[in-house]
């Protein structure tokens, strides 16, 4: 079409939508509903009619009426079964072809029930496709019917979970991260925000507190592996069942996959050390999940067992626990690490051995009566020698406050770790056996997960000033670590004072542990062992998964705790200030071990202990806000 064809005040579809030739030319001057006028080209418009119209507001609206013609010229023209440009179809509807029955005849066949086509070919739609379009339309309008009651008594807040279930799945699955949109909150002038949905469902009744959403979120799988694992095989283990052995944990633990056995303990007639030997034994997880068995897939693609106040979500099969968990059996199949000690407590010896064992479990409260008689009185000594060892060599511990959150029934249960020398005694048999692990992966050259971590504390004297630190203190220099880094080459880990280090003593809960356990079960078989390429391939897909569980972990701690306080509305406790910016503060509550931010009343000082009690808490945005009492 030239612009010589299409003559001032014609009727034109620009967009959609009529426009009113104003000018011909190069470019078309055209002007719209709404009176603004718009040079185009002449392929941007479609001629209807060549006027003259005056001006658009004389075209016709739309009503009812025309369309109930538009049915009887549809019965016409499906009858003869022939097609009709717009104009003659227009003159077999109105009797004329003008401006206005030609907008008219348009808006037919833009609304596609009775015609299609385009200006120069109409088609009458065929009978079938008509009376299946009606009872579309009508389900289509029955649902916006239903869709707009539903709006009114959601604003209203009159919402029926049961009845309204419909619409409020899309606003669960946007909550819970399954959908990146939520029509329902454009629709009601929210923004799109998980936290709103949240709130939204709470308000409703639809969700209560005991939703925990961030898992979900975060794309984590709540189900354990569905993987069956094979029998035990046969094979020769050493038998250290004459040897007594604990496996000390918390008093819920589930998994129970490490155990201590003293063999010696040498010291003078002064109680000098001179030396000593114990057994670090594993849980011996690889020996029923080879690399890239089903188990062994299943679990890398978990990265580690999901700890959440609600439970946990085994990282293996369940059955792995049963079978292989220490204790759980009269005797328990084990990868056992023999450590020889010397007086200055360096690791001076490795023997890394399958073993059957017989295990006495204990909780460390348990554990704590008992330090005080043998074997256990030596095995702390021992590991505080070690412990010693490691801090000469700059190894930090920051001790801040921790609890357990668990939830019981519909309650929250919180309870502060006491600090107990037990604890102590299994956090030293544990890296002991970590930094085994790593020497004997550097002597024999086999390839292993070694983590490190860059100094943060360089002397001696930081670290004796650590000792006699405030909370806010370490508190500050928590945030200032930094990270610990996993790679095949082995390189200082700063933190816990060690030259080289694997993680090795939680097969049954850590990938990576069950890579070093895969490794070694390797290399003593005779087997070939993972290469390096293979071994960072696993290394970069476990790191990154981890993160997402320690974020989930975390993000529902803070969502129990925070029940906690809705359970606890009267709760008081102290806070102590780690962090001051004018007066506004960040509070740690011990009690809790939870970081909150405090607006202050007057300049206050790093570690003042306030009385706080709480005044509100907003569960899905996380936050709870607490008053200086």
């Amino acid at each position: 079409m030239s612009e010589t064809d299409v003559p001032p005040n014609s009727l034109v579809l620009y967009k959609k939508r009529p426009a009113r030739v104003l000018k011909s030319g190069d470019r078309l001057e055209i002007e719209l509903e709404d009176k603004n006028q718009l040079k185009v080209r002449s392929k941007d418009i479609l001629l209807l009619h060549p006027g003259p119209l005056n001006s658009l507001d004389e075209l016709p609206a739309i009503d009812q009426g025309l369309f109930e013609l538009a049915q009887l010229t549809w019965e016409i023209l499906a009858e003869s079964n022939a097609s009709l440009s717009l104009a003659e179809l227009a003159e077999l509807a109105f009797g004329v072809y003008d401006p206005y029955t030609a907008w008219k005849v348009w808006q037919w066949v833009e609304d596609g029930l009775y015609f299609t086509g385009d200006i120069e070919t109409i088609w009458a739609r065929p009978a079938e496709y008509v009376a299946q379009e009606r009872i579309a339309r009508q389900a289509r309008q029955a649902e916006k019917s239903a869709r707009e009651d539903f709006l009114k008594r959601a604003i209203s807040g009159s919402i029926s979970p049961k009845k309204d279930s419909r619409y409020l799945r899309e606003l669960e699955e946007f909550a819970l991260g399954r959908r990146k949109e939520s029509r329902l909150l454009r629709d009601l002038g929210r923004s799109e925000r998980p936290e709103n949905a949240h709130a939204l469902l709470l308000e409703w009744g639809v969700w209560d507190y005991k939703v925990d959403p961030y898992p979900h979120r975060l794309g984590l799988s709540l189900e354990p592996p569905a993987v069956d694992l094979p029998p035990l095989p046969e094979e020769k283990r050493v038998d250290l069942t004459r040897l007594p052995a604990f496996a000390i944990d918390d008093r819920d633990n589930q998994d129970p996959d490490d155990a201590v056995s003293l063999i010696e303990y040498q010291q003078d007639e002064q109680g000098n050390f001179l030396g000593g030997q114990i057994w670090v034994h594993v849980a011996d997880a690889a020996a029923l999940v080879p690399p890239d068995s089903p188990a062994d897939l299943e679990a890398r693609a978990r990265a580690a067992t999901l700890y959440l106040p609600e439970g946990q979500i085994p990282m293996l099969p369940r059955q792995a626990v049963a079978a292989l968990g220490l204790g759980l059996q009269e005797v328990s199949p084990s990868l056992s690490f023999h450590i020889r000690l010397d007086a200055e407590a360096k690791i001076i010896g490795v023997e890394i051995q399958p073993a059957w064992v017989r295990v006495q479990r204990l909780t460390y409260e348990q554990a704590e009566e008992q330090l005080q008689d043998e074997p256990l009185r030596s095995l702390y000594h021992l590991t505080q020698v070690y412990h010693a060892r490691r801090r000469a060599a700059g190894a930090y511990l920051l001790d801040l406050p921790e609890t357990t959150v668990r939830v019981v029934g519909d309650q929250v249960a919180i309870t502060p770790l006491a600090r107990l020398r037990s604890r102590d005694l299994v956090r030293e048999a544990m890296l002991m056996a970590g930094e085994a692990a790593a020497i004997f992966a550097m002597q024999h050259g086999i390839p292993a997960p070694f983590v490190s971590q860059e100094a943060t504390l360089p002397t001696e004297a930081s670290l004796q000033k650590l000792d006699e630190a405030s909370l806010a203190v370490r508190y500050a220099l928590r945030r200032s670590l930094k990270r610990s880094q996993t790679s095949a080459i082995p390189a200082l880990h700063a933190g816990v004072g060690l030259p080289a280090y694997c993680r090795a003593t939680s097969p049954l809960r850590r990938y990576l542990d069950l890579v070093v356990h895969q490794q070694l079960r390797a290399w003593l078989r005779g087997d070939e062992v993972l290469d390096q390429q293979a071994l960072i391939e696993r290394v970069g897909n476990t790191e990154a998964l981890a993160g997402i569980l320690a974020q989930a972990e975390m993000l529902a701690r803070r969502h129990w705790t925070l029940v906690y306080l809705l359970q606890h509305p009267e709760w008081q406790g102290e806070g102590v200030i780690v962090e001051v910016n004018g007066l506004r503060g960040v509070a740690l509550i011990p009690e809790l071990a939870l970081e909150t931010v405090i607006h202050l009343r007057a300049e206050t000082s790093l570690d003042t202990v306030l009385r706080l009690g709480v005044r509100a808490v907003n569960l899905p945005e996380l936050e709870a806000h607490f008053y200086v009492l």
